[in-house]
């Protein structure tokens, strides 16, 4: 298969609607949640602006554990009592903080890190894991971005049996 990242243009709403179908052609007909991982890791970090991290961490049944990502190398497990990744995990619900170091608990895996954004992925009642997504500029993420990276998510999580 051939794969070609076309940039995205328009407005934010518009970008993240190319990206999502862009995520539903790239994920097409895969079910593997390592490959489509990977796969999803590099086309959004190659596709938005200002990232320095993206990628997933899953569940193991106690703590989080990296995935395929794109960045510098990682923390390898994060507990759900610690950091934005852990807090996503632990609530089910996104964490967009605009300001790390302001974060109780944060966890810096990467010190240029200064925002994050991070999306639980849980089928049905499970949880599977987190999207993470760093920036070094502070307040990169808004809620724009937090209902794109949602439905990026969504996607992943509908192509896992």
């Amino acid at each position: 298969m051939s794969f070609t990242s076309q940039t995205l243009t328009g407005s934010k709403p518009e970008q993240y609607a190319q990206l999502a179908a862009q995520a539903r052609a790239l994920l097409s007909g895969e079910s593997d949640r390592i490959a489509n991982a990977a796969n999803l890791s590099a086309l959004v970090y190659h596709a938005l602006p200002d990232l320095n991290w993206a990628g997933f961490y899953f569940h193991d049944g106690t703590e989080l554990v990296v995935g395929p990502f794109q960045g510098l190398p990682a923390c390898v497990r994060i507990a759900l009592d610690k950091g934005v990744c852990g807090a996503a995990a632990r609530t089910r619900q996104t964490q967009r903080v605009e300001d790390v170091e302001a974060f109780p608990g944060h966890i810096a895996c990467d010190s240029a890190s200064r925002s994050e954004l991070v999306v639980p992925l849980v089928k049905g009642d499970r949880l599977i894991g987190v999207l993470d997504l760093d920036s070094p500029q502070l307040a990169r993420f808004d809620e724009e971005d937090q209902r794109g990276l949602e439905a990026i998510a969504a996607i992943y999580v509908e192509t896992l049996a």
